[in-house]
């Protein structure tokens, strides 16, 4: 007989293991735990405090992967029961990670143990290091899928990105996001004194109201408007009467696939030097915008979610970025699962319900993957 898991135990185990990012170690246990008795070969390594994993079973085509995180953003204050102590109180089950994306995961992986005769190849694509910096995570897990010749074919990332209800949204693409400071150097002095100092506050101000005006784009058919926006600011100390030797202004942008990173970048760079010569952009690229065009595995994905829920799913590019924008380098990639609502906050929390819906659709997508590669 077929081993059978049940995703609302299996998620509680999850997040009954605490794993703030980076991750490793017992969380991870208890996954390869629930996968060997299914027949999934894993394999485990950990990297700068970050442990990934990588679990397959099958051979040929088509390759179905699904790619999640078992790290989780700190608990925060404030929580009714223990971040770490699931329970389920009514119809919903709280804890860290019940909604990103620890639910998701079991969910999958129920879904395997329901779905044994399969074809082709299912494989899990798990790291620690999606909350955090994400430069040991995702990324060195396509470095081994390419040394290891074992590129998916298609993708399914289990972000939760359902909005109003289960099923309602698809992410498709996502934008791109960077990240960085303008940094403005002065010369500090007395207040009473300027000739013998030089502020940077007004140089920055200036350079500000520039990118302030700045329209990137007007959006296109699939990604809304690409945006710069001023997250902090920082001159001087505490003394009123001191120019500050430096100012400083940390931006963001968040940008959509007409734009490359690097050259947003030179732009930002090219408006502050034009107004303080010596203004220098300290920032970071964290994700390229993509794109899956819709599709077969779109659709497929619809599909399920339609037969289950009976709702017809918005393929969207809205919300902040995620793994896919590294996956979707290597092969066709969506994302679907849980209700956003509450990730991220205090009392995090899933309906009973969804866990178990979101089970038949993964099944379903396994399914429907298997009979698209053999032609059906």
């Amino acid at each position: 007989m077929a081993a059978t898991i049940d995703p609302l135990e299996f998620a509680k185990a999850l997040i009954a293991a605490p794993s703030v990012t980076p991750a490793s170690g017992a969380v991870f246990d208890v996954l390869e735990a629930a996968l060997a008795p299914l027949g999934f070969a894993v394999q485990r390594w950990v990297m700068q405090d970050v442990e990934n994993m990588v679990a397959r079973r099958g051979t040929g085509a088509p390759h179905l992967a699904f790619a999640g995180h078992l790290d989780v953003v700190p608990p925060g204050e404030g929580w009714a029961s223990g971040a770490f102590q699931p329970e389920v109180r009514g119809n919903l089950l709280y804890g860290r990670g019940a909604v990103d994306m620890k639910s998701s995961i079991a969910a999958f992986v129920a879904a395997c143990a329901d779905e044994c005769a399969h074809d082709g190849t299912i494989s899990l694509l798990i790291t620690g290091d999606e909350e955090g910096e994400a430069d040991h995570g995702t990324r060195e897990i396509i470095a081994y899928l390419q040394r290891e010749n074992f590129i998916p074919d298609l993708c399914l990332v289990g972000e939760p990105t359902s909005v109003n209800r289960l099923g309602d949204t698809i992410k498709i693409g996502r934008r791109g996001s960077l990240n960085g400071w303008i940094i403005v150097p002065g010369t500090q002095g007395h207040v009473a004194y300027p000739h013998l100092a030089d502020n940077p506050a007004p140089k920055l101000v200036r350079i500000l109201a520039a990118l302030n005006d700045w329209v990137i784009d007007a959006g296109n058919a699939w990604f809304q408007p690409s945006n710069l926006e001023v997250t902090a600011l920082e001159a001087g100390g505490k003394a009123a009467n001191v120019i500050p030797a430096e100012a400083r202004a940390r931006i963001s942008i968040r940008f959509n696939d007409a734009h490359q990173g690097a050259a947003l970048l030179n732009h930002v760079t090219e408006v502050a030097q034009a107004i303080a010569p010596d203004a220098r952009v300290d920032s970071k690229v964290y994700g390229e915008a993509f794109l899956t065009p819709p599709g077969e595995l779109s659709a497929l994905v619809s599909a399920a979610i339609e037969a289950e829920t009976g709702v017809q799913p918005e393929l969207s590019t809205t919300g902040g970025t995620s793994d896919a924008r590294f996956l979707s380098k290597i092969c066709p990639v969506v994302e679907f699962g849980l209700p956003n609502a509450t990730m991220h906050k205090v009392d995090e929390a899933v309906t009973v319900a969804d866990i178990a819906t979101l089970t038949r659709i993964y099944a379903r997508i396994i399914r429907a993957a298997g009979a698209h590669g053999n032609g059906a």
